[in-house]
């Protein structure tokens, strides 16, 4: 026994101090990363604490005030429109309980008067443009913001009309696919590997499990961008509705294990983008990008330009 820890604690401690080494200059190992944009104000629905999420209008408004990046979500319409919306089913933002897949272009409800901010319970916004956007109406009015497409459906034709449409507008590198499903994330990209991707939920605790047992300055990756809830938003700001979320010590525990200096200060020095989010109070945003954000996405862009701006003044 005396013999096997003889050998076993050098080679323990010997693969503690490489992996330590490269962690801490992983460019001798990989080379970094060159996305075709970098950002640190990303607008959540684009901006839906302050406009009707997900509208033209609010679009506009979040690029008038600064956003860099435009955050949405995506989903076919009957007739084969690609429209700009959180939810399939229209309950909460029309009213109406249909879903898009169900209905054609010309029959879609229109958005609430007011919607209340997912992210901020009890605040509500509005704006005069209640009208679902097309992704193609995306493209055509913002052809050099970069724009984060969830995919939350398995549906190929869907997939595949998003590639066309990103293409069609020349934007595969402003583009980003973005799912936390990992085999959706596979068939985005098996259809369009020239676009930028994140990290699926699978290959974020794949992301953890290398960092803490001293491998991930050793593995390639394919994603440029990390990007997941900042945990101290929730039980807060935002009231999640999966039950095990809604206790502190998970929370904590959530927090301690993801919110790792060394981790996010690797990525960053490999090129990987980190995107924190929903961030609606100016304290949120504060500790996101002193935690070691690269990007913060927001439902109030105006607020994070004001918090960008000060930051620049003060430095």
């Amino acid at each position: 026994m005396a013999s096997c820890l003889y050998y076993l604690l050098p080679a323990v401690g010997g693969y503690a101090l490489t992996s330590l080494y490269f962690l801490r200059n992983p460019q001798i190992l990989h080379k970094m990363k060159q996305t075709a944009f970098r950002c640190t104000h990303i607008s959540h629905r684009g901006g839906s604490g302050e406009r009707i999420e997900n509208t033209i209008e609010a679009f506009t408004h979040a690029v008038e005030v600064g956003t860099e990046m435009l955050e949405l979500d995506c989903h076919l319409t009957k007739d084969g429109f690609v429209m700009v919306s959180h939810d399939e089913n229209l309950l909460r933002q029309t009213g109406q309980d249909v879903s898009i897949s169900s209905l054609n272009l010309e029959d879609l409800p229109p958005y609430k008067e007011t919607l209340e901010v997912t992210f901020k319970t009890g605040h509500f916004s509005t704006g005069s443009d209640r009208k679902l956007a097309l992704l193609e109406d995306v493209f055509r009015k913002f052809p050099h913001t970069a724009v984060n497409i969830e995919v939350k459906e398995n549906n190929i034709v869907l997939i595949e009309k998003i590639s066309e449409l990103v293409k069609q507008y020349n934007r595969e590198g402003i583009s980003v696919w973005a799912s936390v499903d990992s085999t959706i994330m596979e068939n985005c990209r098996k259809i369009n590997s020239s676009m930028p991707y994140m990290f699926s939920q699978k290959r974020g605790l794949q992301l953890l499990l290398l960092y803490y047992t001293g491998l991930l300055p050793f593995v390639p990756l394919g994603e440029s961008f990390l990007q997941f809830y900042f945990p101290p938003i929730f039980n807060k700001a935002y009231i999640p509705d999966t039950e095990i979320l809604k206790s502190r010590l998970v929370i904590f525990l959530i927090e301690r294990l993801t919110m790792r200096k060394a981790l996010f200060k690797h990525l960053r020095e490999r090129g990987i983008q980190i995107h924190l989010f929903v961030c609606n109070e100016e304290q949120d945003i504060d500790a996101a990008f002193a935690a070691g954000a690269t990007g913060v996405m927001t439902d109030y862009p105006t607020l994070l330009s004001n918090y960008i701006r000060r930051r620049k003044q003060a430095t």
